[in-house]
């Protein structure tokens, strides 16, 4: 693959990448940033987003040779030094690989929900605004095959530059939707035959003793105040037991249990 040496930080044709870190606060009209070799593969791989550029640090270059066969012809990868990538970036960029991605026309939760297979296992997600949280749940949906995570409007964005960098790009891989209304949505999943289990420490059933269907959506809310009550008090409750003395588990280490008990048998 060609490559293009970049010496200016403010060369435009590197612009995409300047300030990551404030950029991921004010947006990237219609652009989000895959950092990392696990990333960039993942972009490059699965083949549902468009990339649209690469930034990489000299001494990388060597290393990526196989992921960047996977790359479209023409892709632009530019190199720079470690000076004038810190610069780009704004803050000292040790991983040294960067990509621009292009998000494109997002799915509709009615569109996604109806493309579902018949025997399905879905995550939904409620206020939960943490990135790492998003991201690690994402990881996990991936990990135990779950074949969609649905996000209500409060939640962290999926494509949060941090959110796919801790999912390891599974956030890229993994189909998701965001939904306005939790009861809207909820009716829905109820009329496609899904099985829904809301996930809380108060829950009136083990997660041990809970039974599978074709179906199941699994509710995760934020830590501390958890789901809202009409999620809690329109479908069965689940809890994941602790010690004695202990309260709760983190909401993402709680959805990789809840996965993985529901996971379907593999082929």
């Amino acid at each position: 693959m060609d490559t293009t040496r970049i010496e200016d930080p403010a060369d435009p044709r590197v612009a995409a990448f300047l300030d990551i870190r404030e950029r991921d606060l004010t947006g990237r009209q219609g652009r989000f940033v895959a950092e990392g070799k696990v990333v960039l593969d993942s972009l490059l791989s699965a083949g549902r987003f468009e990339p649209e550029s690469i930034l990489v640090l000299e001494s990388r270059l060597a290393g990526l040779e196989s992921v960047l066969r996977k790359a479209p012809p023409g892709l632009p990868v530019y190199v720079v030094s470690s000076a004038v990538m810190d610069r780009i970036a704004g803050f000292p960029m040790h991983r040294g690989i960067l990509a621009i991605g292009r998000k494109g026309e997002p799915a509709s939760a009615d569109a996604l929900l109806a493309a579902l297979p018949a025997r399905a296992l879905v995550a939904v997600l409620v206020g939960i605004s943490n990135h790492d949280n998003v991201g690690a749940i994402f990881r996990n949906a991936a990990a135990f095959g779950a074949d969609a995570v649905f996000l209500d409007r409060t939640c962290c964005d999926p494509f949060y530059r941090k959110a796919i960098r801790v999912s390891v790009g599974a956030a890229l891989k993994v189909p998701f939707a965001v939904f306005d209304d939790v009861a809207t949505f909820t009716a829905s999943l109820t009329e496609t035959r899904f099985q829904p289990f809301a996930l809380s420490p108060r829950g009136t059933v083990d997660i041990r003793e809970a039974g599978g269907a074709d179906r199941v959506a699994l509710y995760l809310g934020t830590e501390g105040e958890g789901l809202p009550d009409i999620v809690m008090k329109r479908m069965q409750t689940l809890r994941i037991s602790m010690a004695p003395g202990f309260d709760s588990l983190n909401v993402a280490a709680a959805s990789a249990v809840a996965l993985h008990h529901f996971a379907k048998s593999p082929a």
